[in-house]
Protein backbone atom coordinates (compact mmCIF):
# COMPACT_ATOMS: atom_id res chain seq x y z
CA UNK A 1 0.00 0.00 0.00
CA UNK A 2 2.70 2.47 1.03
CA UNK A 3 4.05 1.84 -3.00
CA UNK A 4 0.95 2.43 -4.04
CA UNK A 5 0.51 5.76 -2.13
CA UNK A 6 4.33 6.84 -3.59
CA UNK A 7 2.92 6.02 -6.76
CA UNK A 8 0.02 7.95 -6.76
CA UNK A 9 2.23 10.80 -5.17
CA UNK A 10 4.28 10.91 -8.62
CA UNK A 11 1.75 11.43 -10.78
CA UNK A 12 -0.02 14.18 -8.87
CA UNK A 13 2.08 15.85 -6.46
CA UNK A 14 2.76 14.90 -2.84
CA UNK A 15 0.08 17.59 -1.28
CA UNK A 16 -2.73 16.18 -3.70
CA UNK A 17 -2.76 12.64 -2.31
CA UNK A 18 -4.56 12.45 1.33
CA UNK A 19 -3.62 9.47 3.48
CA UNK A 20 -4.29 10.74 6.78
CA UNK A 21 -7.50 9.86 8.75
CA UNK A 22 -8.31 13.45 9.31
CA UNK A 23 -7.40 14.36 5.72
CA UNK A 24 -9.50 11.58 4.31
CA UNK A 25 -12.54 12.02 6.76
CA UNK A 26 -14.51 14.60 4.64
CA UNK A 27 -14.05 12.60 1.65
CA UNK A 28 -15.30 9.17 3.52
CA UNK A 29 -18.15 10.47 4.89
CA UNK A 30 -21.39 11.23 2.59
CA UNK A 31 -23.49 14.63 2.87
CA UNK A 32 -25.69 13.08 5.85
CA UNK A 33 -22.89 11.69 7.81
CA UNK A 34 -24.99 8.13 7.77
CA UNK A 35 -22.27 6.65 5.52
CA UNK A 36 -18.85 6.05 6.48
CA UNK A 37 -16.19 4.47 4.10
CA UNK A 38 -12.91 4.12 4.75
CA UNK A 39 -10.10 4.56 2.02
CA UNK A 40 -6.57 4.48 2.00
CA UNK A 41 -6.11 7.72 0.31
CA UNK A 42 -8.03 10.72 -1.36
CA UNK A 43 -6.29 11.64 -4.99
CA UNK A 44 -6.73 14.48 -6.37
CA UNK A 45 -5.74 15.01 -9.82
CA UNK A 46 -5.09 18.06 -11.92
CA UNK A 47 -5.88 17.15 -15.90
CA UNK A 48 -7.56 14.29 -17.64
CA UNK A 49 -3.81 12.96 -18.16
CA UNK A 50 -3.03 12.09 -14.44
CA UNK A 51 -6.99 10.61 -14.49
CA UNK A 52 -5.82 8.29 -16.67
CA UNK A 53 -3.25 7.84 -14.92
CA UNK A 54 -4.10 7.06 -11.74
CA UNK A 55 -6.79 4.65 -13.35
CA UNK A 56 -4.14 2.71 -15.13
CA UNK A 57 -2.01 2.12 -12.46
CA UNK A 58 -5.19 1.18 -10.55
CA UNK A 59 -5.79 -1.21 -13.52
CA UNK A 60 -2.45 -2.64 -12.45
CA UNK A 61 -2.60 -3.33 -9.14
CA UNK A 62 -6.59 -3.92 -8.86
CA UNK A 63 -7.26 -0.76 -6.97
CA UNK A 64 -11.02 -0.43 -6.41
CA UNK A 65 -11.40 3.55 -7.04
CA UNK A 66 -14.38 5.83 -5.82
CA UNK A 67 -15.05 8.71 -8.46
CA UNK A 68 -16.03 12.18 -6.07
CA UNK A 69 -17.36 15.54 -6.95
CA UNK A 70 -19.00 18.22 -4.86
CA UNK A 71 -20.33 14.94 -2.29
CA UNK A 72 -23.46 16.10 -2.29
CA UNK A 73 -24.88 13.10 -3.55
CA UNK A 74 -28.09 11.58 -1.36
CA UNK A 75 -27.71 8.16 -2.44
CA UNK A 76 -23.86 7.32 -1.03
CA UNK A 77 -23.15 6.97 -4.98
CA UNK A 78 -19.50 8.28 -3.89
CA UNK A 79 -18.73 7.68 -0.64
CA UNK A 80 -16.47 4.37 -0.46
CA UNK A 81 -17.47 1.56 1.49
CA UNK A 82 -14.87 0.04 4.41
CA UNK A 83 -12.98 -1.85 1.70
CA UNK A 84 -9.85 0.15 2.91
CA UNK A 85 -8.12 -0.94 -0.80
CA UNK A 86 -10.01 1.98 -1.90
CA UNK A 87 -8.49 5.27 -3.21
CA UNK A 88 -11.21 8.07 -3.71
CA UNK A 89 -10.38 10.13 -7.05
CA UNK A 90 -11.55 13.80 -6.34
CA UNK A 91 -12.23 15.92 -9.64
CA UNK A 92 -12.01 19.24 -7.21
CA UNK A 93 -8.92 20.74 -9.00
CA UNK A 94 -10.37 19.90 -12.42
CA UNK A 95 -12.77 23.29 -12.25
CA UNK A 96 -11.85 25.42 -15.42
CA UNK A 97 -14.65 26.85 -17.81
CA UNK A 98 -12.78 26.46 -21.03
CA UNK A 99 -15.18 28.27 -23.39
CA UNK A 100 -18.43 29.87 -23.98
CA UNK A 101 -19.61 29.59 -27.13
CA UNK A 102 -22.19 32.53 -27.34
CA UNK A 103 -23.02 31.81 -30.95
CA UNK A 104 -23.40 27.71 -30.55
CA UNK A 105 -24.65 28.45 -26.73
CA UNK A 106 -22.80 25.66 -25.83
CA UNK A 107 -19.80 25.77 -22.86
CA UNK A 108 -16.86 23.53 -22.42
CA UNK A 109 -16.43 22.57 -18.60
CA UNK A 110 -14.01 20.54 -16.91
CA UNK A 111 -15.97 17.94 -13.98
CA UNK A 112 -15.09 19.58 -11.11
CA UNK A 113 -16.88 22.96 -11.78
CA UNK A 114 -19.18 24.08 -9.35
CA UNK A 115 -22.82 23.93 -10.96
CA UNK A 116 -23.54 27.71 -9.25
CA UNK A 117 -19.64 28.68 -10.55
CA UNK A 118 -20.91 28.15 -13.78
CA UNK A 119 -24.27 30.01 -13.74
CA UNK A 120 -22.44 33.07 -12.87
CA UNK A 121 -19.94 32.33 -15.93
CA UNK A 122 -22.71 31.91 -18.48
CA UNK A 123 -25.01 34.85 -16.56
CA UNK A 124 -22.62 37.11 -17.64
CA UNK A 125 -23.29 36.24 -21.62
CA UNK A 126 -26.96 36.57 -21.23
CA UNK A 127 -27.16 32.61 -20.92
CA UNK A 128 -28.23 29.91 -18.31
CA UNK A 129 -27.39 26.93 -17.75
CA UNK A 130 -30.52 25.45 -16.36
CA UNK A 131 -29.86 22.69 -13.97
CA UNK A 132 -31.22 24.31 -10.92
CA UNK A 133 -31.30 22.40 -7.36
CA UNK A 134 -30.52 23.60 -3.84
CA UNK A 135 -26.75 21.55 -3.82
CA UNK A 136 -25.80 23.91 -6.62
CA UNK A 137 -23.10 25.72 -4.65
CA UNK A 138 -20.99 22.82 -3.88
CA UNK A 139 -22.04 19.72 -6.25
CA UNK A 140 -19.80 20.10 -9.71
CA UNK A 141 -20.67 19.03 -12.89
CA UNK A 142 -19.19 15.47 -12.98
CA UNK A 143 -21.73 14.44 -10.34
CA UNK A 144 -24.74 16.09 -11.95
CA UNK A 145 -23.77 14.20 -15.10
CA UNK A 146 -22.75 11.09 -13.14
CA UNK A 147 -26.18 10.76 -11.36
CA UNK A 148 -28.06 12.35 -14.17
CA UNK A 149 -29.37 15.45 -11.81
CA UNK A 150 -33.00 16.30 -12.25
CA UNK A 151 -34.04 20.09 -10.06
CA UNK A 152 -36.57 22.47 -10.14
CA UNK A 153 -36.48 22.65 -14.31
CA UNK A 154 -36.64 19.76 -15.95
CA UNK A 155 -40.16 20.63 -16.78
CA UNK A 156 -38.82 23.06 -19.47
CA UNK A 157 -35.18 22.46 -19.84
CA UNK A 158 -34.93 18.15 -19.44
CA UNK A 159 -32.62 16.97 -16.73
CA UNK A 160 -29.31 16.41 -17.22
CA UNK A 161 -28.91 13.77 -20.03
CA UNK A 162 -30.44 16.76 -22.22
CA UNK A 163 -28.21 19.38 -21.46
CA UNK A 164 -24.77 17.43 -22.34
CA UNK A 165 -23.73 17.59 -26.03
CA UNK A 166 -20.19 15.65 -25.36
CA UNK A 167 -18.54 14.17 -23.25
CA UNK A 168 -14.48 13.01 -22.26
CA UNK A 169 -14.39 10.02 -20.01
CA UNK A 170 -11.51 8.41 -18.80
CA UNK A 171 -12.66 4.55 -18.79
CA UNK A 172 -11.11 1.16 -16.66
CA UNK A 173 -7.43 0.84 -17.70
CA UNK A 174 -6.44 4.62 -18.33
CA UNK A 175 -7.94 4.96 -22.02
CA UNK A 176 -9.50 8.16 -22.76
CA UNK A 177 -12.53 8.19 -24.67
CA UNK A 178 -13.17 11.43 -26.64
CA UNK A 179 -16.80 12.34 -27.35
CA UNK A 180 -16.02 15.83 -26.76
CA UNK A 181 -18.90 17.88 -29.46
CA UNK A 182 -21.54 20.25 -29.81
CA UNK A 183 -23.35 18.31 -32.19
CA UNK A 184 -26.98 17.91 -31.80
CA UNK A 185 -27.55 15.21 -34.61
CA UNK A 186 -24.46 12.74 -34.27
CA UNK A 187 -26.23 9.01 -35.66
CA UNK A 188 -23.15 7.04 -35.48
CA UNK A 189 -23.49 3.86 -33.64
CA UNK A 190 -24.00 3.17 -30.07
CA UNK A 191 -24.84 5.83 -27.69
CA UNK A 192 -22.13 5.86 -24.98
CA UNK A 193 -22.35 9.12 -24.10
CA UNK A 194 -26.07 8.87 -22.60
CA UNK A 195 -24.36 5.23 -21.15
CA UNK A 196 -21.58 7.07 -19.19
CA UNK A 197 -24.54 9.75 -17.96
CA UNK A 198 -26.06 8.07 -14.70
CA UNK A 199 -23.48 5.69 -14.38
CA UNK A 200 -22.46 7.00 -11.28
CA UNK A 201 -18.81 6.60 -11.94
CA UNK A 202 -19.26 2.45 -12.31
CA UNK A 203 -18.30 2.58 -16.13
CA UNK A 204 -16.03 5.36 -15.69
CA UNK A 205 -14.34 8.94 -15.22
CA UNK A 206 -16.10 12.29 -17.07
CA UNK A 207 -13.50 14.56 -16.88
CA UNK A 208 -14.59 17.00 -19.39
CA UNK A 209 -18.33 17.90 -20.97
CA UNK A 210 -19.87 20.29 -23.61
CA UNK A 211 -23.15 21.27 -22.14
CA UNK A 212 -26.39 23.31 -23.99
CA UNK A 213 -26.85 26.30 -22.58
CA UNK A 214 -30.50 28.47 -23.19
CA UNK A 215 -31.01 32.40 -23.61
CA UNK A 216 -31.62 34.07 -19.92
CA UNK A 217 -35.05 34.94 -19.41
CA UNK A 218 -35.48 38.44 -19.47
CA UNK A 219 -38.55 38.32 -17.83
CA UNK A 220 -39.95 36.63 -15.13
CA UNK A 221 -43.52 35.34 -13.42
CA UNK A 222 -43.57 33.67 -10.08
CA UNK A 223 -46.18 33.41 -8.04
CA UNK A 224 -47.33 31.23 -4.74
CA UNK A 225 -51.16 29.44 -5.40
CA UNK A 226 -52.93 27.74 -3.26
CA UNK A 227 -55.61 25.26 -5.58
CA UNK A 228 -58.09 23.31 -4.30
CA UNK A 229 -56.88 19.89 -5.20
CA UNK A 230 -53.75 18.11 -6.94
CA UNK A 231 -56.09 17.50 -10.31
CA UNK A 232 -56.41 21.64 -10.24
CA UNK A 233 -53.32 21.89 -9.94
CA UNK A 234 -52.18 20.20 -13.00
CA UNK A 235 -55.45 21.85 -14.97
CA UNK A 236 -53.62 25.35 -14.26
CA UNK A 237 -50.34 23.86 -15.09
CA UNK A 238 -51.24 22.84 -18.70
CA UNK A 239 -53.20 26.71 -19.11
CA UNK A 240 -50.08 27.99 -18.15
CA UNK A 241 -48.43 25.62 -20.83
CA UNK A 242 -50.63 26.38 -23.21
CA UNK A 243 -51.23 30.12 -23.21
CA UNK A 244 -47.49 30.75 -22.79
CA UNK A 245 -46.31 28.04 -25.65
CA UNK A 246 -44.20 26.60 -23.28
CA UNK A 247 -42.56 28.81 -20.44
CA UNK A 248 -43.16 27.38 -17.25
CA UNK A 249 -39.99 26.58 -15.49
CA UNK A 250 -41.20 25.75 -12.56
CA UNK A 251 -44.92 24.17 -10.79
CA UNK A 252 -43.94 23.06 -7.51
CA UNK A 253 -46.20 21.25 -5.10
CA UNK A 254 -45.73 21.78 -1.37
CA UNK A 255 -48.44 20.70 1.13
CA UNK A 256 -50.18 22.33 3.98
CA UNK A 257 -47.66 20.90 6.70
CA UNK A 258 -44.70 21.94 4.71
CA UNK A 259 -45.89 25.61 4.72
CA UNK A 260 -46.78 25.41 8.45
CA UNK A 261 -43.53 23.73 9.34
CA UNK A 262 -41.76 26.95 7.49
CA UNK A 263 -42.73 28.88 8.84
CA UNK A 264 -42.03 27.60 12.63
CA UNK A 265 -38.58 27.86 11.72
CA UNK A 266 -39.01 31.19 10.14
CA UNK A 267 -41.16 33.05 12.12
CA UNK A 268 -39.44 36.11 11.08
CA UNK A 269 -40.99 36.22 7.64
CA UNK A 270 -44.43 36.79 6.66
CA UNK A 271 -45.84 34.10 4.44
CA UNK A 272 -47.50 35.62 0.96
CA UNK A 273 -50.16 34.00 1.57
CA UNK A 274 -52.95 34.84 4.00
CA UNK A 275 -53.93 31.55 5.05
CA UNK A 276 -51.80 28.18 3.70
CA UNK A 277 -54.09 25.70 1.83
CA UNK A 278 -53.95 21.95 1.96
CA UNK A 279 -52.29 22.49 -1.85
CA UNK A 280 -49.86 25.05 -2.31
CA UNK A 281 -48.07 25.71 -5.98
CA UNK A 282 -45.06 27.70 -6.77
CA UNK A 283 -44.76 28.19 -10.43
CA UNK A 284 -42.45 30.20 -12.77
CA UNK A 285 -42.74 31.56 -15.80
CA UNK A 286 -39.68 32.74 -18.03
CA UNK A 287 -39.81 34.89 -21.06
CA UNK A 288 -37.13 34.47 -23.85
CA UNK A 289 -39.18 36.03 -26.63
CA UNK A 290 -39.21 39.72 -27.15
CA UNK A 291 -43.06 39.61 -27.19
CA UNK A 292 -43.79 38.00 -24.01
CA UNK A 293 -41.22 39.81 -22.14
CA UNK A 294 -42.34 43.34 -23.67
CA UNK A 295 -44.89 45.75 -21.33
CA UNK A 296 -48.62 45.60 -21.65
CA UNK A 297 -50.47 48.49 -21.09
CA UNK A 298 -50.00 48.43 -17.18
CA UNK A 299 -46.26 48.59 -17.85
CA UNK A 300 -45.49 44.82 -16.70
CA UNK A 301 -44.31 41.97 -18.95
CA UNK A 302 -46.87 40.38 -20.87
CA UNK A 303 -46.34 37.00 -19.20
CA UNK A 304 -46.75 38.26 -16.18
CA UNK A 305 -49.97 39.33 -17.49
CA UNK A 306 -50.69 35.28 -18.84
CA UNK A 307 -50.16 34.60 -15.46
CA UNK A 308 -52.71 36.75 -13.86
CA UNK A 309 -55.09 35.64 -16.46
CA UNK A 310 -54.92 32.15 -15.88
CA UNK A 311 -54.68 32.41 -12.29
CA UNK A 312 -57.96 34.62 -12.69
CA UNK A 313 -59.55 31.81 -14.54
CA UNK A 314 -58.63 29.82 -11.92
CA UNK A 315 -60.49 31.59 -9.54
CA UNK A 316 -64.03 31.88 -11.57
CA UNK A 317 -63.48 27.83 -11.69
CA UNK A 318 -63.53 27.66 -7.41
CA UNK A 319 -60.16 25.85 -8.05
CA UNK A 320 -57.68 28.71 -7.58
CA UNK A 321 -58.44 29.83 -3.90
CA UNK A 322 -55.85 32.86 -3.23
CA UNK A 323 -52.88 33.79 -4.83
CA UNK A 324 -49.91 36.13 -4.83
CA UNK A 325 -47.38 37.22 -7.70
CA UNK A 326 -43.75 38.03 -7.26
CA UNK A 327 -43.76 42.21 -7.56
CA UNK A 328 -39.34 42.11 -7.18
CA UNK A 329 -36.47 40.13 -7.26
CA UNK A 330 -36.52 40.07 -3.41
CA UNK A 331 -40.27 38.62 -3.77
CA UNK A 332 -39.36 36.20 -5.72
CA UNK A 333 -36.38 34.73 -3.62
CA UNK A 334 -38.48 35.16 -0.69
CA UNK A 335 -41.21 32.41 -2.52
CA UNK A 336 -38.61 30.18 -3.50
CA UNK A 337 -36.90 30.46 -0.04
CA UNK A 338 -40.09 28.53 1.01
CA UNK A 339 -39.65 25.80 -1.64
CA UNK A 340 -35.97 25.44 -0.98
CA UNK A 341 -35.87 24.81 2.65
CA UNK A 342 -37.61 21.51 1.94
CA UNK A 343 -34.54 19.87 3.61
CA UNK A 344 -34.43 22.27 6.63
CA UNK A 345 -38.22 21.46 7.27
CA UNK A 346 -37.92 17.74 6.67
CA UNK A 347 -35.18 17.05 9.34
CA UNK A 348 -36.29 19.51 12.19
CA UNK A 349 -39.09 16.35 12.37
CA UNK A 350 -36.15 13.58 13.05
CA UNK A 351 -35.53 11.02 11.03
CA UNK A 352 -37.28 9.42 7.84
CA UNK A 353 -37.43 6.60 5.62
CA UNK A 354 -37.18 8.57 2.34
CA UNK A 355 -38.47 8.41 -1.42
CA UNK A 356 -38.01 9.91 -4.80
CA UNK A 357 -39.59 8.57 -6.94
CA UNK A 358 -41.60 9.54 -10.17
CA UNK A 359 -44.86 8.71 -10.88
CA UNK A 360 -47.15 9.72 -14.38
CA UNK A 361 -48.34 13.59 -13.76
CA UNK A 362 -52.30 12.02 -13.41
CA UNK A 363 -51.26 9.48 -10.86
CA UNK A 364 -48.97 11.46 -7.82
CA UNK A 365 -52.87 12.40 -6.06
CA UNK A 366 -53.28 8.65 -6.35
CA UNK A 367 -49.84 8.18 -5.30
CA UNK A 368 -50.14 10.20 -1.83
CA UNK A 369 -53.78 8.52 -1.35
CA UNK A 370 -52.61 5.30 -1.73
CA UNK A 371 -49.36 5.62 0.50
CA UNK A 372 -51.60 6.86 3.35
CA UNK A 373 -53.66 3.88 2.94
CA UNK A 374 -50.63 1.54 2.61
CA UNK A 375 -48.92 2.13 5.38
CA UNK A 376 -51.43 2.95 8.25
CA UNK A 377 -51.79 -0.51 9.46
CA UNK A 378 -47.66 -0.85 8.76
CA UNK A 379 -46.49 2.82 10.54
CA UNK A 380 -49.10 3.53 12.89
CA UNK A 381 -49.73 7.26 14.00
CA UNK A 382 -47.08 8.04 10.91
CA UNK A 383 -46.40 11.93 9.76
CA UNK A 384 -45.10 12.67 6.14
CA UNK A 385 -43.10 15.39 4.14
CA UNK A 386 -43.95 15.80 1.09
CA UNK A 387 -42.89 18.47 -1.88
CA UNK A 388 -42.86 17.27 -5.18
CA UNK A 389 -41.75 18.87 -8.73
CA UNK A 390 -45.23 18.08 -9.70
CA UNK A 391 -44.64 19.34 -13.48
CA UNK A 392 -42.44 16.35 -14.00
CA UNK A 393 -44.35 13.92 -11.66
CA UNK A 394 -40.86 13.71 -8.92
CA UNK A 395 -42.05 13.21 -5.58
CA UNK A 396 -39.72 14.10 -2.33
CA UNK A 397 -41.82 11.21 0.28
CA UNK A 398 -40.57 11.25 3.74
CA UNK A 399 -42.55 8.73 6.14
CA UNK A 400 -42.01 9.37 10.01
CA UNK A 401 -43.22 6.91 12.78
CA UNK A 402 -44.14 8.59 15.75
CA UNK A 403 -41.56 7.60 17.70
CA UNK A 404 -38.37 8.38 15.21
CA UNK A 405 -35.98 10.49 17.58
CA UNK A 406 -34.88 7.47 18.56
CA UNK A 407 -34.02 6.59 15.06
CA UNK A 408 -35.40 3.99 12.83
CA UNK A 409 -36.37 0.44 12.86
CA UNK A 410 -34.27 -1.05 10.30
CA UNK A 411 -36.84 -3.68 9.65
CA UNK A 412 -39.71 -1.25 10.11
CA UNK A 413 -37.72 0.80 7.40
CA UNK A 414 -37.35 -2.60 4.94
CA UNK A 415 -41.52 -2.88 5.55
CA UNK A 416 -42.23 0.82 4.31
CA UNK A 417 -39.89 0.72 1.12
CA UNK A 418 -40.87 -2.39 -0.32
CA UNK A 419 -44.58 -1.00 0.12
CA UNK A 420 -43.88 2.41 -1.35
CA UNK A 421 -41.75 0.47 -3.91
CA UNK A 422 -44.60 -1.93 -4.89
CA UNK A 423 -47.03 0.88 -5.08
CA UNK A 424 -44.62 3.05 -7.53
CA UNK A 425 -44.39 -0.16 -10.02
CA UNK A 426 -47.92 -0.71 -9.72
CA UNK A 427 -48.53 2.71 -11.06
CA UNK A 428 -45.68 2.76 -13.69
CA UNK A 429 -43.73 4.66 -12.18
CA UNK A 430 -39.67 4.73 -10.61
CA UNK A 431 -38.63 4.32 -7.45
CA UNK A 432 -35.36 6.64 -8.43
CA UNK A 433 -36.51 9.69 -10.25
CA UNK A 434 -33.50 12.30 -9.82
CA UNK A 435 -31.07 11.34 -6.95
CA UNK A 436 -29.87 8.21 -8.91
CA UNK A 437 -29.26 4.71 -6.77
CA UNK A 438 -26.06 4.31 -5.24
CA UNK A 439 -25.67 2.14 -2.63
CA UNK A 440 -29.20 3.13 -0.66
CA UNK A 441 -31.09 1.73 -4.16
CA UNK A 442 -29.27 -1.42 -4.56
CA UNK A 443 -31.66 -3.21 -2.41
CA UNK A 444 -34.67 -1.74 -4.39
CA UNK A 445 -32.96 -2.68 -8.17
CA UNK A 446 -32.32 -5.80 -7.16
CA UNK A 447 -36.33 -5.95 -5.93
CA UNK A 448 -38.25 -3.74 -8.72
CA UNK A 449 -35.83 -3.78 -12.03
CA UNK A 450 -36.61 -5.93 -14.89
CA UNK A 451 -34.85 -8.85 -14.65
CA UNK A 452 -33.34 -8.88 -18.52
CA UNK A 453 -32.70 -4.97 -17.97
CA UNK A 454 -30.33 -5.95 -14.91
CA UNK A 455 -28.83 -8.95 -16.88
CA UNK A 456 -27.83 -6.53 -19.92
CA UNK A 457 -26.08 -4.20 -17.49
CA UNK A 458 -24.43 -6.50 -15.98
CA UNK A 459 -22.72 -7.40 -19.31
CA UNK A 460 -21.70 -3.84 -19.95
CA UNK A 461 -20.22 -3.57 -16.74
CA UNK A 462 -18.07 -6.87 -17.60
CA UNK A 463 -17.29 -5.49 -20.78
CA UNK A 464 -16.45 -1.88 -19.60
CA UNK A 465 -14.85 -2.83 -16.05
CA UNK A 466 -14.00 -6.20 -16.32
CA UNK A 467 -11.95 -6.23 -12.70
CA UNK A 468 -14.61 -4.74 -10.94
CA UNK A 469 -12.83 -1.78 -9.73
CA UNK A 470 -15.18 1.64 -10.91
CA UNK A 471 -16.76 2.79 -7.61
CA UNK A 472 -17.83 -1.29 -6.13
CA UNK A 473 -20.99 -1.37 -4.69
CA UNK A 474 -22.77 0.92 -6.45
CA UNK A 475 -25.90 1.18 -8.80
CA UNK A 476 -25.83 -2.94 -9.32
CA UNK A 477 -27.46 -5.51 -7.02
Amino acid sequence: MTDLISALRDICGEKHVLSGDDERAGFDTDVFGDKIGKSLAVVRPASTAEVAQILELADATNTPVVPQGGNTGLAGGATPTTDERQIVLSLARMNAIDDVNVETRTVTVEAGVILQNLHDAVAKHDLIFPLVFGARGSCMIGGNISTNAGGSNVLRYGNTRALVLGLEVVLPGGRIMNLMNALYKNNTGYALKDLIIGAEGTLGVVTRAVLQLHPAPTARATALVSVSSLSAALRLLRRLQDTSGGAVEAFEYMPENHITGYQSLNRDRAFPLETPGKVNILTELGATSKLLASPGEDGRPLIEGLLEEALSDGFEASEVLDAAIAQNDSQREAFWHIRESAYEVATAQGPAIDFDVSVPLDQVECFLDRARETLAPIVPGMRSTIVSHLGDGNIHYGVLPQDNLGGIDPALKTRVMEAIEDLVTDLNGSFSAEHGIGSSKRPSMARQKDPVALAAMHKIKAALDPKGIMNPGKVLP
